[in-house]
Parts: C-alpha cells; sequence; structure tokens
C-alpha cells in the first residue's frame, strides 16, 4: 500500500481527499498540508484526516504526493517533492510558466520516479471507449463551454478549460503542430474568457477548438473525423456515438446506403452508440498513477504530456494578445 499525503485542501483538494479514502486497498492517506492552516485544520474535522503544519514533516512520511493546489504553486509544491524522491500527482495546468515545466521535467529524471499530471477527461469513460475507434482524423471540433464561475478567473479560460481538449487533440494526432490561429474577448474578467484556437498539423489534420466559461448552459463535445468515420464524444454526459461507413452486402433492406457511383460498391451508414460502463474519472487517474508505481510502468499522462498541452496553450494566449487591442475612454 502507497503512503500518499494530499498538499491543498481547497475544492478539488477535499475532493481527491474523499477519493483516495475510498482507494484503501490502494493508498494509505497519512495526511494533508495547506498553506492557510484555518482551511486545513476545518479540512482535517470535516473529512478525518489529519493536517501538518509542515510540508517538509509531511513529505517525510510517505511514499506519493497529490499536487492540488492552486497552479501558482504547483512548480514549487512538486520541485520539493521530487528532490525528495516521491511520486508526484499535479492538476493541471502542470505549471504556471514553461520555464518551470522544463525544470520539473528535469528533476523527474533525476528523482526517476513517476509524475502524472491531472489532464482528467483522459480517463473520462466515454474517451476511453471511443478512443479505439479513433484512427488518423483529419479534423477535429471541439466545444467547451461552462456557466460562469468566479473561480478560476485568475487564468485565461485558455488554462482554464481549452487546455483539457487540447490535451485530448494531442494524444490523438500523431503529428507535429505546423500554425496555430486564436482569437479571444475578456468579457467580465481581465483574461479572455471566450477563446477560439485552430490547430494545423503537418499530416492535415485540422482542430477547431472552441473555449467558454460565459456561456448560459454547460457543454463539452469533441467531434472527430477521419476516413470513412465520425465520431462523437459527449464528455459531460459520458456518451460516444459512432457512425461509420461499411460496404452493403444488401442483407438489410433498412440499410441507410449512398451510391458512389463510377463503378463503386454501395456502402451503408452504421449508427452505433456505445455502451458505457460509468466511472469516476478522477478516482480512476489516481488508481492509474498507483498501477504505474507498483508496476514501474509509464504512466498515462505523463509530465511530458502536460509540458506540451502548457506550450501549446501559451502559443494560443500569445496569438489571442497579440490580436487585443488596448481600450481607450474618449
Amino acid at each position: 500500500m502507497l503512503k500518499i499525503a494530499v498538499v491543498g485542501a481547497g475544492h478539488l483538494g477535499k475532493i481527491h481527499i474523499r477519493l483516495i479514502k475510498e482507494l484503501n486497498d490502494i493508498y494509505e492517506l497519512v495526511g494533508l498540508y495547506d498553506a492557510d492552516t484555518a482551511v486545513s485544520k476545518k479540512v482535517e474535522e470535516e473529512l478525518g484526516v489529519k493536517s501538518f503544519v509542515s510540508l517538509d514533516e509531511l513529505l517525510e512520511k510517505v511514499q506519493v504526493v497529490d499536487v492540488v493546489t492552486p497552479t501558482v504553486s504547483h512548480h514549487e509544491t512538486a520541485s520539493l517533492a521530487l528532490k525528495k524522491f516521491k511520486h508526484v500527482f499535479i492538476e493541471k495546468p502542470v505549471t504556471e510558466t514553461i520555464e518551470q515545466a522544463k525544470n520539473l521535467l528535469l528533476l523527474e529524471t533525476e528523482a526517476n520516479v513517476k509524475v502524472q499530471v491531472g489532464h482528467v477527461e483522459r480517463f473520462n469513460p466515454a474517451f476511453i471507449k471511443a478512443s479505439t475507434y479513433i484512427s488518423n482524423p483529419l479534423f477535429i471540433e471541439t466545444h467547451r463551454l461552462a456557466q460562469f464561475n468566479p473561480r478560476g478567473t485568475d487564468v485565461s479560460v485558455v488554462l482554464d478549460l481549452m487546455i483539457h481538449d487540447l490535451d485530448i487533440i494531442l494524444s490523438v494526432v500523431n503529428a507535429n503542430i505546423r500554425k496555430i490561429s486564436a482569437s479571444g474577448v475578456a468579457v467580465v474578467s481581465d483574461t479572455p474568457d471566450i477563446a477560439n484556437a485552430r490547430l494545423e498539423f503537418d499530416n492535415g489534420c485540422v482542430a477547431n477548438i472552441t473555449s467558454s466559461r460565459i456561456s448560459l448552459k454547460n457543454m463539452r463535445k469533441s467531434r472527430f473525423f477521419q476516413r470513412d468515420a465520425y465520431i462523437s464524444i459527449d464528455f459531460l454526459e459520458k456518451t460516444s456515438e459512432i457512425v461509420q461507413m461499411a460496404e452493403d452486402d444488401g442483407t438489410d433492406p433498412f440499410a441507410l446506403t449512398l451510391d458512389l457511383g463510377k463503378g463503386k460498391p454501395r456502402k451503408k451508414i452504421v449508427y452505433n452508440k456505445l455502451d458505457i460502463e460509468q466511472s469516476n474519472a478522477i478516482k480512476e487517474e489516481l488508481r492509474a498513477l498507483a498501477d504505474s508505481i507498483n508496476q514501474d510502468n509509464k504512466t498515462k499522462v505523463s509530465l511530458s504530456d502536460g509540458f506540451k498541452a502548457l506550450d501549446v496553450a501559451y502559443q494560443i494566449i500569445e496569438k489571442i494578445e497579440a490580436k487585443t487591442i488596448p481600450f481607450t475612454a474618449k
């Protein structure tokens, strides 16, 4: 059983604590640390987990560190853990800056430990099921829309929401990015609240990504188009649909068929709504980290993956900022 500490006792930190306690056949939750002592004490009483006033003291007692602090302190906390040769789970975005992420990559190599980044949508059961059908997509369209919530507005919607889809796209497109175009608008906060990005890859794939945190409804949908198939994933509802083209053998009189002409065989459209076995994605990513540690396997969402998503996110932010025209009162 792996001894684990949770660092950060905010909203997400409490979720992690509850789920780790449920994974009691895998993890032993030694304690928690939060820079705000009052918060840590409150969570200690609420969830029945020991709070530590010293992070150094807590780190000495564990093998794994679960970093669920605000992004601004990810690097400080994770680097301290890595220097003590601890395995690390670190929430997304992996760090506040690109240079910090590069530094963690060096520390990971030196420490020879496992680091997993919390890009939770990789563990969404709808994506896991549908990903087996995704092969060389040539057009991807994503919409991640959320109703306004003041929590998280300290960073651009690109780092807050879009980065989820960037990670998913980078995980399924086996090619380098050739060109990035982007635009965004700060509507209610000081950083963009709605943004759109277009990624063009060397293999011809194009991804059109829209994220908003000022929508009237919540939506998390992605569509993948490839030769003879269309895959739709609803990350919010955890459902997946596959529409495929197949040769028509004439055995189904009710099949929707297409005549492609020029002597080509008729094709039929096959619709399949996948049977999804529901699961808690955060719980599964924590379980996956334990598996990679115990079996000495590569983590499913590596520190390198987290770096790549962050790097693309900042390129998108730069493109948006280059188009921003300062407002001047008349």
